[in-house]
């Protein structure tokens, strides 16, 4: 009896400590199986409890009075098939006549309550089919993000999403983003990782503002093809892009080909369309703390500071066609920095935020996009570096949370990939001067000579 209940304490103790430090190992081995099993036997209960059920049919209940039978019962949504992943589950539900997703969806955090699960989303399939996406434990507790295909095109694995998915930054179907946050809130730990991603991919440059004398961007300037630390020389390599935009632009024209016997899919208005040999390369640019280039100190500074915003406007409302994407960070974004600021934000599509200080910075984030996503931004915990909102211009918005990665993983990674920065002439006086490394130049098109 002594022995068995020894095993039986050193069993339960290892499913204890299992749980706390692989809760992916322990869900997939044992949790998710309890998991499934207590759904499936409480799922007519709860769709009861929480109002999910609709009534009997006429006919039902006609059929009952005629033959004196007692009520029946209100119907409740079918489930379907159970699938058990590494964060928790995933449901199948076919949904009643009268009932629609936005039920399910209102009624998601008592369905969390209900079934005991850490976080219940909800998603249509299709007309009378939804899913139910439920995380079994806090996945954003310990970032352990799950193996991924490399990196596709400008698709690049970002952050752990709250319901257990992976949170991507694809340029190509959003291409710029604002990233906010306050000081210690795990912004530049979201931007050493777009980095860190960018720096792998063949053919795609890097240009880096850093107004905080460098010191966020210079570590990794042997992978950026152009980098700056004050707002002249920003204003100098903005009025460089713009001028290598109107190039790319000329190189589009001249490569449409449009005539009647050309196939419309032949035919293109971005780079993405060009040959390869005759592709411009995609260029990131990454503005840090773009309040250092918004404020002005006298009268004098107010025309610079003009032309600087001016020049990030139309880069956003013209780059994407030749293939520049914004990428904009800072602490505080607001009207208050100046005109042209909600200007620039209405090209930002993507939005991530942050803890922040301020409602200001969080509507300015999400008050035109996803109002709800406001109060969220300003209630992440200082405690959770790394956490921050993310929506879309649709209005739906997920929270998430990047991987730690130190400024040592960052700088290794760009050392390791520095080869792959390309040479850009228009970008060339700006090209960081590192002591002591060979930097194998990729070929690129000189996009204002092919012009």
């Amino acid at each position: 009896m002594g022995v068995l209940l020894t095993s039986a304490i050193a069993v339960a103790g290892g499913v204890g400590l299992l749980r706390w430090r692989r809760p992916a190992w322990y869900w997939m081995g044992c949790g998710g199986v309890i998991a499934s099993v207590k759904v499936r036997a409480r799922f007519g209960s709860v769709m009861e409890a929480c109002q999910l059920v609709v009534a009997p049919t006429r006919l039902r209940m006609t059929v009952a009075r005629m033959t004196k039978q007692a009520v029946p019962a209100p119907r409740v949504p079918k489930l379907g098939r159970i699938r058990i992943t590494r964060t928790g589950l995933v449901l199948r539900v076919k949904l009643r006549p009268g009932q629609d997703a936005f039920d399910f969806s209102a009624a998601a955090d008592r369905l969390r309550h209900s079934f005991g699960m850490q976080q219940v989303t909800t998603r249509e399939i299709r007309a009378g089919l939804i899913e139910l996406r439920m995380t079994g434990y806090d996945v954003l507790r310990r970032v352990q993000m799950p193996r991924v295909k490399p990196a596709e095109g400008l698709r690049i694995p970002m952050a752990l999403s709250e319901d257990g998915s992976v949170f991507y930054r694809d340029y190509r179907q959003v291409p710029h983003a604002l990233n906010l946050g306050a000081t210690q809130s795990g912004k530049s730990v979201y931007q050493r990782r777009l980095v860190m991603e960018l720096a792998k991919l063949p053919r795609v440059a890097l240009v880096g503002i850093d107004c905080k004398q460098g010191v966020e961007q210079a570590p990794l300037a042997r992978r950026f093809s152009a980098l700056v630390d004050n707002p002249d020389d920003a204003l100098d390599l903005l009025n460089a892009l713009l001028d290598r935009m109107a190039g790319i632009y000329q190189t589009i024209r001249s490569e449409q080909r449009i005539s009647a016997d050309i196939p419309d899919a032949d035919i293109t208005s971005d780079i993405w369309g060009l040959p390869e040999d005759k592709r411009p390369v995609p260029v990131i640019l990454m503005v840090d703390e773009v309040a250092e280039l918004s404020l002005v100190a006298s009268k004098d500074d107010e025309k610079q500071r003009d032309q600087i915003v001016t020049a990030l406007v139309r880069l956003g409302q013209l780059g994407r066609a030749a293939g520049i994407y914004l990428e904009i960070c800072g602490q505080r974004f607001g009207a208050d920095l100046g005109k042209g600021i909600t200007t620039l934000r209405a090209q930002l599509t993507g939005r991530v935020s942050h803890r922040v200080n301020d409602e200001g910075s969080a509507k300015m984030a999400f008050g035109d996009i996803a109002p709800g996503a406001v109060t969220a931004a300003m209630q992440i915990s200082p405690d959770r570096p790394g956490t921050a909102i993310a929506a879309n211009a649709s209005g739906g918005w997920i929270q998430i949370r990047t991987p730690l990665s130190s400024m040592r993983d960052a700088a290794n990674v760009c050392n390791e990939h520095a080869h792959l920065a390309p040479d850009i002439p228009e970008l060339a006086r700006w090209r960081p001067a590192v002591a002591g490394v060979s930097l194998a130049k990729a070929e690129v098109p000189n996009v204002t000579e092919a012009a």
